[in-house]
């Protein structure tokens, strides 16, 4: 019930005028965030938040904290075990330095392409009222997508840095979109709208912040070394 009240609230279209913008001018900082496991280990975590600059994409902020994940895993619902932990580090940020909010978050997983619609990067967005952006490096068993023969002829299609192509479900509807994020991997990434930001404007954000596979602003994540549970 929490997260069909949540879900309720996620606004897809862009919200803000930077976002209107070809180049994004206005757009002055960009966030990411991931919660990573320590491997072996599913209950300790560090929750980790990084502010980069736009479009220098330098290292403005960054905090990583241990967290002690008590939450069970349920599938479809693990934003409940995450997510408090990153609106916490996202609070901090605004307490501590305030001038170095985010105008916008990618988040290491995704958004509406979710079996319930709603996933970590929806779920944060909404909480914390910043446009997010979900990016993920696989793609969900989602309304009948699948990483099948079909999608792996999709990716071969993909044939530059910046091309992509809808990620459409057996009902119809546009779930996402596939990328390929540079020229040197041939591994796509999965955009989805996390909240405030339409589903064009997210690619493309996620494309400019690529200069390897993964965008700069979850790439930088002084988390990443313990390595995704």
């Amino acid at each position: 019930r929490e997260q069909a009240r949540l879900k309720a609230s996620v606004v897809e279209e862009d919200t803000e005028e930077w976002q209107k913008d070809p180049s994004f001018a206005g757009l002055e900082r960009v966030g990411g965030v991931d919660l990573s496991y320590i491997k072996g280990d599913d209950t300790n975590a560090c929750a980790s938040l990084v502010v980069l600059s736009y479009p220098a994409l330098e290292v403005l902020y960054e905090d990583c904290r241990m967290v002690a994940v008590s939450a069970p895993y349920l599938a479809g619902f693990l934003a409940f075990r995450e997510v408090p932990f990153l609106v916490e580090a996202v609070q901090r940020l605004q307490q501590e330095e305030p001038k170095l909010k985010p105008q916008v978050l990618l988040v290491d997983g995704n958004g509406l392409l979710h079996p319930r619609g709603f996933g970590v990067a929806c779920h944060l967005g909404v909480l914390t009222d910043l446009p997010c952006i979900g990016v993920a490096k696989n793609l969900l068993y989602v309304d009948g997508l699948a990483r099948d023969e079909l999608h792996r002829e999709q990716i071969r299609s993909l044939q530059q840095g910046g091309d992509s192509l809808p990620l459409t479900g057996a009902s119809g509807g546009v779930l996402g979109m596939v990328l390929r994020s540079c020229s040197t991997s041939s591994k796509p990434l999965y955009v989805s709208v996390g909240h405030r930001v339409c589903l064009e404007t997210a690619t493309r954000l996620v494309r400019s912040c690529c200069r390897y596979r993964i965008p700069e602003p979850i790439r930088q994540v002084p988390s990443r070394g313990l390595g995704r549970g």
